[in-house]
Parts: structure tokens; sequence; C-alpha cells
């Protein structure tokens, strides 16, 4: 009898580079010589969100997930000392890919992650292969009005009545509990890890300052919406959208505005909400494979014959 072959689960690597002062956590998993996908997170989680994803396209793939600053086991130094806004992360991102000598990369872009991504993207088109979006918004509709009232209220003023609002609920166990079951199908399906896991970061001394930073420097992005849409209408980069259409925080509209600068864009309306890895991840990983084997590793294989 000939022995089943067994299905051989890709090792997952925790590292750490030190670069400009900080220690910026990652995870990196599959062959180093296959094409890259950089798996950037979203608020208030951590490379953590993409612990599922990984060892799905690690078969085929060479993929890289960072803490940002402030972020998971990433370096967090105080408000005084970094300046916490989407520039600074998308310039220690792009020093962070230079040190690891990626020199092109598919980008998954969520929440945060594409606040900092698509500044990286506009920084190098040559360098994006690819575009995976999952709840990030790139246009002023994308943002739910319900939701932001206590945001757009800190953006105009900055003072510390409208930053108590933030920390009463939306940095406490309840708002961060409140991303990843809101808008979900089932919630049995959501482990509790994750909101006790990224509480846990966030209560640590000082973090609550760092999130409050970056959420009022997040009003900089509507000065860039443009830029970005700019980037999408001259690059077109082959993209797939995978969006939880139930999310709380970014709009269907804003999923669908996509495809406004990139006709040939994939979208996928899953029923889910924010956090949509957490139950839509066999769902998304194959979407994903069959688009990036599509994609970037066709061309990679073409040019590698030529």
């Amino acid at each position: 009898m000939t022995p089943e072959t067994k299905s051989v689960t890709p090792t997952v690597f925790y590292r750490t580079l030190n670069m400009e002062g900080l220690e910026i956590f990652y995870r990196e998993a599959g062959p180093r010589d296959a094409p890259t996908v950089l798996l950037l997170h979203g608020f208030p989680s951590s490379s953590h969100m993409f612990r599922n994803l990984i060892p799905m396209l690690a078969d085929a793939y060479h993929v890289v997930a960072p803490d940002f600053p402030g972020y998971g086991e990433s370096s967090a130094p105080s408000i005084n000392h970094f300046d916490y806004s989407f520039e600074r992360l998308a310039t220690v991102t792009e020093k962070f890919t230079e040190e690891l000598n990626l020199s092109s990369y598919a980008l998954f872009l969520s929440d945060i992650g594409a606040s900092v991504g698509f500044r990286l993207a506009i920084m190098h088109p040559e360098r994006v292969t690819a575009m995976i979006v999952q709840n990030g918004g790139a246009h002023v509709e994308a943002l739910n009005k319900d939701f932001a009232k206590g945001l757009i209220d800190y953006w105009d003023d900055r003072s510390d009545k409208n930053a108590q609002v933030l920390r009463d609920w939306l940095l406490t166990i309840e708002g961060t509990k409140w991303h990843y079951l809101h808008g979900v199908s089932d919630p049995s399906k959501i482990s509790p890890d994750n909101w006790v896991i990224d509480q846990a970061y966030q209560d640590r001394p000082g973090n609550k300052e760092i999130q409050l930073s970056i959420l009022y420097n997040a009003k900089r992005d509507l000065d860039v919406f443009a830029d970005w849409q700019e980037y999408f209408r001259e690059q077109q980069p082959p993209t797939l959208i995978t969006w939880g259409k139930n999310d709380g925080i970014f709009t269907v509209e804003g999923a669908e505005l996509f495809k406004r600068d990139i006709p040939s864009a994939e979208l996928h309306l899953l029923d889910t909400g924010h956090f949509a890895l957490e139950e839509e991840v066999e769902r998304i990983g194959s979407l994903m494979h069959e688009f990036l084997d599509r994609t970037i590793n066709t061309k990679t294989r073409k040019a590698a014959s030529v």
C-alpha cells in the first residue's frame, strides 16, 4: 500500500529586527525566494490577526507580517519620543522592508494597515505587485458616520474631554470586543483570545496615549485620499477586495468605490464584520491564493523562464 501523503503546515518564525532605535517584531513564513506578501495589521490588533492566514499562504509565498511601533511585540516608545503618525509608521515600514531586502511585495491592507500601506505604495509604486484590501478605507465615504462621531469631535477639538470619550469606550475591553463581534454571523466562531490579547497590549502604561495620538493623526488621511485614488488610477495594481460587509467602521460603499478607480478590482462582500479573517479566513485565504497565483506568481514564472 502506498502511504497517504500528509500535508505539512509551514513553519512560522517569530523574529525581531533592530532598526532606528526600535525593535520591530514580525512573523515570517514560506520560502524567501518566493514572491513576498506583506501583511499590515489593523487597530487595535497586531500581526496576531494573521496567525491563521499566514500558513495558508506560506506554501507558495514568502509571507511577512510586522507589528507597527506601539502595537503587539514591537517597541512602544512614549509619545514624547516617537511621532505616532501614519507618515512615520510608513517610513518605519519602508525601512523594515529594505532591511529585509524585500524589493517587491503584494500588500494586504486592513484598517490602519491601509493608512500605512497606501502611503508606502505611493512612496514605491514600483515595488507593489498587488493589493488585497480588507476593510481599509481610501475614500471619505468609507467611514461610518455613526462610529466616527466621537473621533471627528476629537479631530475638531483635541481636548481632554473629547479624548476621554474615546478612552471610555473605544480603548476599553468593551470597545475592543465590539471590533471583533459587531456584524459577525456567528459569534461562537470568534475566539475571546483576540480582545483579551489586544487589550492587554493597550493597557500597558502609556499605550492609551499612543493610541490617542494615532487616532488623532488619522484625520490626515482625509488630506491624502485624492493622492491614493490618483495612484490607483495611474498604476492600476491588481486588486482583490475581501470585505466584511457588516463592518460598523467601514462601509460597503467604501469597498465598492475602489472599482471606480481600478475597474479590474475583484470585490467579494463577506457576511461578517470588521475583522473578517476571524470568521472567514478559509474563504479569504482561498481567494488570496487563487488571486496571487493568477497575478504575481504567473508573472514571476514568466520572468524566470525568459
